[in-house]
């Protein structure tokens, strides 16, 4: 196990870890979790969104403040440096696991494995990092009210869809503490069937198909050779010298790669470079696509994209790493059971890269597959998705000792969730008053076309 993730107990035995996990009650006392104190931010929340530029091209941050501006959701999903900084002004566990870091409910979804087969599970990992396991537990549940109200729930569905989640989180850790660690970390979900929003990411990444991203994002040159478009206000082409920069990246690459994949990827010829906006939290860092070619009917995207500094990191003393691309990717690799074939990281002049293939069978969760039972049942795959992932990376048997009973986490938790809701929606209140008033200057909304 990672140094940082081991535990501080110098043995293997069962009940002392159970009894390590017990003792770390007297830090943090099981109820205490739902707390939230808003008063104990040093700076308002506008001002901490407005610091948390590190890296980013400052023309972009209006279209980052703009897909903020859609909504408190939307506002949330841009906001994980300000969580992270409420998170870190307040008492831990100290029981640590690998953290997703930016748990949320559109932060799931389908991808095709190296082997072919299409999985769900947690697919961003910009803000990985080794932290109290329930950080993550915490903005999840926090997503769920908020992605909940925007779907249209009222208040007992949103409660619910908390309560099944926290308590789906600690029924699969207790199950999984119990296992034999190799069991535990290949641990199958079988729930994803039963869960509406999940078909439906099944549904769209199966409909997906090669042909859609050579549509989607190529055309032919006048030499009837395939080169990337421009897409308004999503994707453009870049000068020479930026492509050169990112082409010259790619051997670097290479080496982050095993050698069985390293010896497929060098199949592959490089064709062009175009910058890319993805994501709403990631908005203003850089993005590129890069098309690849083994002859004229074998294409390759690649995705280059920029990572900084976890939003986590000024909160954890042993938050330090050479590579900001390869903490993401081994970070991703503890968490997940399946990762992209492809997965690696390279440097761009002074910046760290996370590089991975732009899948073509890929599906998201969409908020209106949250109507009815929808909610409810994604909340309990991510339940279950979060447990698997700290399981892979923590000592679960620990992490056991303080849960103890659910019941009593599932009411902190659900506290929390909705403490942390409220304070959200009188946040982005502040920030759309901030916005009309001329302190935050947003992107002008994209004409439809």
């Amino acid at each position: 196990m990672d140094k940082i993730l081991k535990k501080e107990l110098d043995t293997d035995s069962r009940q002392d870890r159970l009894r390590w996990g017990q003792q770390k009650r007297k830090t943090l006392g099981r109820n205490e979790l739902g707390n939230f104190e808003p008063a104990k931010r040093k700076i308002t929340a506008l001002d901490t969104l407005l610091n948390a530029t590190e890296g980013r091209v400052p023309s972009l941050l209006p279209e980052k403040y703009r897909r903020m501006a859609c909504s408190p959701f939307s506002y949330f999903r841009g906001a994980v440096a300000l969580m992270a900084d409420d998170l870190g002004s307040h008492q831990s566990t100290d029981l640590l696991v690998q953290l997703c870091g930016d748990a949320h409910v559109q932060n799931m979804g389908c991808f095709a494995s190296p082997d072919g087969h299409l999985v769900f599970d947690i697919n961003d990992f910009d803000e990985t990092i080794a932290g109290p396991w329930e950080w993550d537990v915490k903005r999840m549940a926090a997503s769920l009210v908020l992605a909940g109200l925007e779907s249209e729930h009222k208040a007992p569905a949103c409660a619910a869809a908390v309560e099944a989640f926290a308590l789906c989180y600690c029924q699969t850790l207790e199950a999984l503490a119990q296992q034999p660690l190799l069991m535990a970390a290949r641990h199958l979900i079988r729930r994803l069937a039963k869960a509406p929003a999940v078909n439906a990411a099944f549904q769209q990444a199966e409909r997906a198909t090669p042909a859609d991203l050579l549509k989607k994002y190529t055309a032919k040159n006048g030499r009837g050779r395939l080169v990337l478009k421009k897409i308004e206000h999503v994707m453009w082409r870049v000068a020479a010298a930026e492509k050169q920069g990112v082409l010259e990246s790619l051997p670097a690459y290479s080496d982050s790669l095993s050698p069985e994949r390293r010896h497929l990827f060098h199949f592959f010829k490089e064709c062009d470079v175009a910058f890319k906006i993805v994501g709403t939290g990631s908005v203003a860092l850089r993005d590129y696509v890069v098309l690849m070619e083994n002859g004229e009917d074998d294409p390759l995207f690649l995705q280059i994209k920029q990572e900084v500094h976890s939003a986590y990191s000024p909160y954890l003393k042993h938050a330090h790493y050479d590579h900001q691309g390869q903490r993401v990717v081994e970070g991703q690799r503890k968490i997940q059971a399946i990762s992209d074939l492809l997965l690696g990281w390279t440097r761009v002049a002074d910046n760290d890269y996370l590089v991975r293939q732009l899948n073509d069978h890929k599906g998201s969760v969409a908020l209106p597959a949250l109507h009815g039972d929808g909610l409810k049942s994604l909340a309990g795959v991510a339940g279950e998705l979060l447990a698997r992932g700290h399981v892979r990376s923590g000592d679960a048997v620990a992490i056991q000792g303080y849960v103890g009973k659910p019941d009593r986490i599932a009411r902190a938790i659900s506290k929390f969730a909705w403490r942390y809701a409220d304070v959200t929606n009188d946040d982005f209140l502040e920030f759309k008053k901030a916005i009309k008033a001329g302190k935050v200057k947003v992107a002008a909304e994209p004409k439809k076309t």
